[in-house]
């Protein structure tokens, strides 16, 4: 058999485009006002737990003792200053570690996640420092009262104080990082959010 000519000009074989359908699901929003009265109840329910908080940490920050002078001026013990910074740090624990409680209790509120309930958590956490401080320090000053007529020369146990401010911090800020540290983690871009 003698084999055909090929012709070059031949028209080329057309292939029907093909179609590939991808489902993109919608990117979820932010919801706001569904979820502004939870975020209210997550603050004020974290404020209570504040004063629990400052009763826990006037009962275990140590006092401070010092000796009456001759002119009246109050005269610290050796090394009893240092439980000035004593009683600042262990209030900063209490707070980090309840943050870190607040945090995830937060976080498994999974019908309500997202950055409003994240805002009400960290306020609440400002709030319940505060009143944890207030809390402690009259708690302290009522576990410690002051004697009624000192002499020089008498050793007398100053209650605990906090000095500085900034130890309220320690629990907005490590309720946000536990919380902030559980969004990365989870990955999805409703954070899971499935259920409201």
């Amino acid at each position: 058999m003698a084999e055909q000519p090929v012709d070059e000009r031949a028209a080329p074989v057309r292939v029907p485009p093909v179609f590939i359908y991808r489902y993109e699901p919608p990117r979820p929003r932010v919801v706001v006002k569904a979820d502004l009265l939870p975020a209210f109840a997550v603050l004020s329910t974290i404020a209570l737990f504040g004063l629990p908080a400052g009763w826990l940490w006037a009962w275990l920050a140590p006092p401070q003792n010092v000796v009456i002078a001759q002119d009246a001026s109050l005269v610290p013990v050796t090394g009893e200053s240092y439980h000035r910074l004593d009683g600042l740090m262990l209030f900063v624990l209490i707070g980090l570690g309840a943050g870190l409680l607040t945090g995830i209790a937060v976080w498994l509120l999974r019908e309500r996640r997202g950055p409003v309930v994240l805002i009400g958590a960290i306020l609440g956490g400002g709030v319940a420092a505060y009143l944890a401080q207030r809390t402690g320090i009259g708690s302290a000053g009522g576990k410690y009262p002051p004697p009624d007529a000192p002499e020089v020369g008498d050793v007398i146990a100053l209650a605990p104080v906090l000095e500085v401010w900034w130890g309220v911090l320690a629990w907005p800020l490590s309720a946000a990082l536990a919380y902030g540290c559980l969004a990365a983690w989870n990955g999805l871009d409703d954070l899971g959010r499935r259920l409201g």
